[in-house]
């Protein structure tokens, strides 16, 4: 049950190609956000539809398979943990973002 301590899983499509790079001498990552829909019914009874979006990161070999085969609208199941992180903007506000660093992935739907 450890690894169930920060764990995330979800099942969805990219809603951009992914943005490759090496950085610090030949380390590879690999940036995408990822859509996942809900729905459900309101109160009166009538369909709603729900989008989350996620902010996917992935390294290494995994990055590079991201980068070959992954595309815009490509359906995806990955497992992953959160990452919480900061920056500080050029006038000085601390800005906050959360992350998914993936660590597994199924391409799933047509070739």
């Amino acid at each position: 049950m450890k690894s169930l301590r920060n764990s995330v899983n979800l099942v969805g499509r990219l809603g951009a190609d992914p943005e490759f790079k090496t950085i610090n001498g030949g380390t590879s990552v690999a940036k995408f956000s990822v859509a996942t829909n809900e729905s459900y019914k309101d109160g009166n009874g009538e369909k709603q539809e729900q989008t989350q979006w996620h902010n996917i990161i992935a390294w290494g070999k995994l990055a590079e398979t991201v980068s070959k085969y992954l595309k815009k609208g490509s359906e995806v199941m990955l497992e992953g943990r959160l990452v919480y992180n900061n920056f500080e903007s050029e006038n000085g506000e601390k800005k906050y973002f959360t992350e998914i660093s993936m660590n597994e992935m199924l391409m799933l739907g047509t070739k």
